[in-house]
């Protein structure tokens, strides 16, 4: 082989080499890819929800509630004055721990508002620049601004529903588990901000709820690997015990809020959903579920419920706003 073709052929190889090696040893290039399709995704999701948005609610945008720059949460509110009774859903977006925003969430939380429930965004900082427990202890920062902020925001603080998407779900579960459980609490390092009576449900869509039982392997095999470092600093969630921790099942109690879970069939998280609502149950803990057998068509996706062309959605929408309106009582 002639010199010059062996310098490209090492060049090449050299390149190959490097961009394994800052795949396999470096969160970044995985996490910004990440978030490239999750923006992406969350524009197509933005754009079909426009026709259902109610045009009479009110807007509070962009308040900062803690110290981090991504430290924001966003209020969305009823028009005219506030019903009695009416719970709060404190919602936590998705995007695998290492993409999405608070604003990915807004058109749903709108579609909230405009059936009379105050709903707010809450922001916390991504991994990897943000490691486990960092979002957490982030929200938990933010139910305590609120608790301080709500009567001048026009919400209720003292009828909290975490809510949350995919890895938000997990985020809003691990959460209520700490402010029900005090040992959990202290296992995070977390000093629960607001009164465990003020936490009156939670509502968890195609949540990633025990990351020890992650099929490492397979299509999702990768890109899995890729979230488990980017957020927790391995790769192996047998390598870590923050790992175990965040196995959300393995720490609730009887003292867990009353809770609304769904999932969709064709979900490769389905198995998740269906073992924490079965935790909960175990605790006497009253749970409603919204699941659809895995052998029936259509296969509803990852994030289903924000579909509100397909009957699926709007029947997940309708059963949420059913549960909302019975934790008035």
């Amino acid at each position: 082989m002639r010199p010059r073709a062996t310098r490209i052929l090492l060049l090449c190889l050299g390149l190959v080499l490097a961009a394994y090696a800052a795949f396999v040893l470096s969160p970044w290039p995985s996490a910004l890819l990440t978030r490239l399709a999750f923006g992406y995704g969350a524009s197509k999701t933005d754009a079909a929800l426009a026709k259902h948005l109610p045009t009479d609610i009110r807007e509070l945008l962009d308040i900062r509630y803690g110290a981090a720059e991504e430290a924001r949460l966003d209020v969305y509110l009823p028009q005219g004055e506030a019903k009695p009774g009416r719970p709060t859903v404190v919602w936590i977006h998705g995007g695998a721990f290492v993409a999405g925003d608070r604003k990915d969430v807004a058109p749903y939380l709108k579609v909230l508002a405009g059936r009379g429930f105050p709903a707010v965004a809450v922001g916390y900082t991504r991994a990897p620049t943000a490691r486990y427990p960092e979002p957490v202890r982030q929200v938990n920062e933010a139910l305590g601004f609120l608790q301080r902020e709500g009567q001048s925001l026009g919400i209720d603080p003292t009828r909290i529903v975490l809510a949350g998407d995919s890895a938000g779900a997990h985020i809003a579960a691990q959460l209520a588990a700490a402010l029900t459980g005090g040992d959990y609490a202290e296992l995070l390092g977390l000093k629960p901000a607001v009164d465990p009576a003020a936490l009156r449900g939670t509502i968890l869509f195609c949540g990633a709820f025990d990351p020890t039982a992650f099929e490492l392997t397979g299509p999702f095999g990768g890109f899995i690997r890729s979230v488990l470092l980017a957020y927790f600093g391995t790769s192996n969630p047998f390598d870590s015990e923050r790992i175990t921790e965040a196995a959300v099942p393995r720490y609730v109690t009887e003292a867990f809020p009353r809770s609304f879970i769904s999932v969709g069939n064709g979900d490769p998280l389905a198995p998740q959903s269906v073992v924490m609502a079965q935790a909960l149950r175990d605790r006497g803990v009253k749970v409603e579920t919204l699941f659809f057998p895995p052998e029936t068509e259509p296969k509803l996706p990852h994030e289903y419920q924000f579909d509100l062309d397909r009957p699926e959605g709007r029947q997940a929408l309708d059963r949420l706003t059913a549960f909302l309106n019975d934790l008035k009582n």
